[in-house]
């Protein structure tokens, strides 16, 4: 547990401290060590973050289990998955309705995907794992609203392609996870038996 909570305090530190740093370009600390080793060092710590984090997950299992999902829920959390990698897509494709509604697509698509596995993951790992996406996407998505960040500007064009990217490279990977990715991604099918 320890790996697992060290990661998590890395990977989401960097990101909370990216979310609450000062916007004032001379009191930035990109102006004191320099755009290129800022980002550097994010990258680092944030890398070393998500790997002991994963290294993490692994290394918890068998895990407590917290509580036991009805089975119903891993159904249900297969179909919000249906939902959730659209919203994901739509962050890294030309901008269409998708992004323009919901505002910031990624974080959308995090709090969507982590609710949906809390939902259907009762072990101690699982909820630590998909708990800390969750508190952190609803964080930085309020950060985001406080400065005023509502996504594209009103006026930005979009157009449907963007989306029907989305729809088409989110079902890709939602197949492709439910046909044996998810197992060899994180060692668990997602249908118990597809394996």
């Amino acid at each position: 547990m320890v790996y697992m909570l060290a990661g998590i305090a890395l990977f989401f530190g960097a990101h909370i401290y990216s979310a609450l740093r000062t916007r004032a370009p001379e009191k930035r600390i990109e102006a004191k060590l320099g755009e290129g080793p800022y980002k550097g060092l994010y990258t680092l710590v944030s890398i070393a973050g998500f790997v002991l984090i994963v290294w993490g997950y692994g290394a918890m299992r068998p895990a407590a289990i917290i509580w036991q999902p009805p089975v119903w829920t891993v159904h249900l959390n297969i179909l919000i998955q249906l939902i959730a990698m659209p919203i994901l897509v739509a962050a890294y494709v030309p901008a269409g309705y998708i992004r323009k509604t919901l505002k910031h697509p990624m974080l959308a698509a995090v709090k969507v995907w982590a609710l949906g596995h809390l939902l259907a993951n009762g072990e101690l790992n699982s909820i630590l794992l998909f708990g800390s996406f969750l508190v952190y996407a609803v964080f930085d998505r309020i950060m985001l609203k406080k400065r005023g960040d509502n996504g594209l500007p009103p006026d930005a064009r979009v157009s449907v392609v963007g989306d029907v990217l989305a729809v088409l490279i989110g079902l890709i990977i939602w197949g492709a996870m439910i046909f044996g990715l998810h197992e060899v991604l994180f060692g668990q099918p997602v249908i118990a038996g597809m394996g």
